[in-house]
């Protein structure tokens, strides 16, 4: 029997990777059929993306998504139509993004930091986990409304930024909560904010940057898709499959464990917030002048 393929638009070892597994092993279980982790990172994602545009819609094709994909096609501008190539199957889930710090620097609160890099313009650095992903987008929105300049340092991967980041040759990073808890928890790394709009309640002795922001507000999601015109009876087979999963208490415990609050719905739930994401991040990009350099 053909493998179904799973295509992660990032390199392993980052929260998409780690969440396209889980899903994958359960969905192997639920269906009788194998579905392999593919990952394709680089460009920022997009040669992982243009991937599932391209691929046959035969059911043999999903891509992982996270809110990287709409942040990264509104910097990048694809020569290819990535909303209207792509099928929603259901959304996973969604988590803050974590704002943290090396203990090199003395900032404990989102305020200490801000004020410490405008005293420093240019001085400090930031880990960029692919440039134009949603965790470079979130930094430089969280920049242009607060005046900080620090340099942005871009890396293939999450894994390899963090490396940087615990031996302290950069300074700060905005990136998703499963790869730093550990870190923080050790004492290695220093949470100073969330990026949602509430703190986070698996997490909430860590503030939310709109205590010190206010109105900022960014989350990272997770979602299934499929190649533009795969056959209603397979997404809807994959939605009814995950839909039921996702009531299933281990489950929901492994994927609290990963920082993310299951979400689930419909396939059109999916679209809808490709479409109000992307349009979003245009926006903000448009209006507060940000250039989006590799």
């Amino acid at each position: 029997m053909k493998a179904v393929r799973v295509i992660v638009p990032m390199a392993a070892g980052g929260g998409s990777d780690s969440v396209a597994r889980i899903m994958s092993a359960k969905l192997g279980d639920a269906l009788g059929q194998q579905f392999v982790v593919d990952n394709r990172g680089g460009g920022g994602g997009l040669i992982g993306i243009g991937m599932a545009v391209k691929a046959a819609p035969d059911g043999y094709t999903l891509m992982l998504i996270s809110g990287s994909v709409p942040a990264t096609i509104a910097a990048h501008k694809p020569p290819y139509d990535v909303i209207g190539g792509l099928s929603g199957v259901i959304r996973v889930g969604y988590s803050p993004l974590t704002l943290v710090v090396h203990p090199s620097i003395p900032p404990k609160t989102a305020k200490e930091l801000i004020a410490f890099v405008r005293e420093r313009p240019g001085q400090l650095s930031f880990v960029v986990p692919g440039v134009g992903s949603l965790t470079h987008l979130a930094m430089e929105y969280l920049m242009s409304l607060t005046q900080m300049r620090m340099l942005h340092v871009p890396y293939k991967s999450t894994g390899l930024g963090m490396t940087d980041l615990l031996s302290g040759q950069t300074q700060v990073m905005m990136t998703g909560m499963l790869p730093v808890l550990p870190y923080v928890q050790a004492g290695r790394l220093r949470a100073v904010a969330v990026s949602t709009a509430q703190r986070w309640p698996a997490q909430k002795a860590i503030p939310a940057l709109s205590e010190t922001v206010p109105g900022f507000d960014v989350e990272s999601w997770f979602a299934f898709v499929a190649p533009k015109g795969m056959p209603s009876a397979v997404i809807a087979r994959l939605n009814g499959e995950m839909n039921k999963m996702f009531q299933d208490a281990d489950l929901r415990k492994t994927l609290d464990a990963q920082g993310m609050a299951v979400a689930g719905g419909t396939a059109e739930d999916v679209e809808r917030r490709m479409r109000v994401e992307h349009d979003r991040w245009a926006k903000i990009l448009r209006e507060s002048n940000i250039k989006i350099q590799g």
